[in-house]
This record gives structure tokens, sequence and C-alpha cells, in this order.
């Protein structure tokens, strides 16, 4: 499976991982997740736009303000990747016990 890495790499930085774990909590705005966090609303801002350039968050607009949740569909195709990556490894290690048993016999 073909797989672009900007899930990754837009969680790669500490604080946007942690933009990302408290949106993954429930629906915030830009203003609750400043107070949530030790850097400016400008700096939010940021690490938002890269969340939602990767697919990882959606904006809704509320009022004169946006709210942020998790989208489903980025955050499924990083688990569709990552599940694939479980069931090769599992794969492998399948294929290295029954060569072993092999090689016993």
């Amino acid at each position: 499976m073909a797989y672009d890495y900007r899930h990754m790499v837009a969680l790669a930085d500490p604080t946007r991982r942690r933009v990302f774990e408290l949106i993954a909590q429930r629906p915030r705005s830009v203003a609750e997740l400043t107070h949530s966090l030790p850097v400016s609303q400008p700096a939010v801002s940021q690490h938002l736009k890269v969340l939602r350039d990767a697919n990882l968050v959606q904006a809704e607009a509320r009022g004169a303000s946006n709210v942020y949740h998790i989208d489903p569909q980025g955050l499924g195709e990083m688990r569709a990747w990552l599940d694939s990556m479980w069931t090769d490894a599992l794969g492998s290690f399948r294929e290295a016990i029954s060569k072993s048993k092999e090689t016993k016999e």
C-alpha cells in the first residue's frame, strides 16, 4: 500500500501532536487550545494549518470562530496504513516460524 507520510510528518512535532490529542478528546476552538498549551495563538493556528493540510483535523465555522475536530477520513488513511504494516509484520513472523520448523524437521 502506498503511503505519503503526511500524517506522520504532521504528528512528528510534539506541540502539534498535543494539539491533535486535545482535539481527539473533544472538538475545540483555537482559544480553548491556546489556553491548554504553552504557545501563542498564532502558533496554535499554524499547527492547526499543518494538521488540516494533512487531513487530520477539520474546521467547522461556529459564529466568529472555528471549532476543530478530527477528520475521520484522514485518520482512517493513517490507520489503514498502520494496520497493513501490522498485517505484513505478522505475515513475516508466520513465514519465519514455518521456515524454522522446516529446518528442524
